[in-house]
């Protein structure tokens, strides 16, 4: 599973205009299946991200984790990025999952990551969204597991 992870202090998703899912402070959480992905990477990441120590302590040292601070998770499916850039100028997405893998293995990841005590909004698999976010620091992380 391949995710870019940003700390945020709010962010939301909306689809037509409506806001659909929104947090305050915590993660924004943007995830694709690839191909090859199975339920145990989906459940690894889903243990492993509440446990990153990416929030400041009150030293203004990063050694917090979301588990530490409460923080919510806004897990949004991105297909985008198994993109492939490495031939011309138009990217591939065929290293992706199938949509129907992709999307059983997402929520998966999102109730897994709700399992570890984390309150976990979604965005809508498939659909054409508008995320919205202040990243905090800014923090972000990319991980391939």
């Amino acid at each position: 599973m391949r995710t870019l992870i940003q700390r945020v202090a709010q962010a939301s998703v909306s689809v037509d205009g409506q806001v659909i899912a929104e947090i305050g402070p915590g993660l924004l959480i943007l995830i694709c299946a690839m191909q090859g992905d199975d339920d145990a990477a989906a459940r690894k990441l889903a243990q492993k991200i509440p446990k990153l120590r990416i929030f400041r302590d009150a030293a203004g040292k990063m050694n917090r984790s979301l588990a530490d601070t409460g923080g919510a998770a806004l897990v949004v499916s991105q297909f985008t990025l198994a993109a492939d850039t490495s031939r011309g100028n138009r990217p591939g997405f065929s290293a992706a999952a199938a949509p129907a893998e992709g999307e059983r293995l997402y929520r998966l990841f999102a109730d897994e990551l709700a399992a570890q005590g984390v309150a976990v909004q979604t965005g809508r698999f498939g659909a054409d969204m508008a995320v919205s976010l202040i990243n905090d620091g800014p923090v972000t992380i990319w991980m391939d597991d």
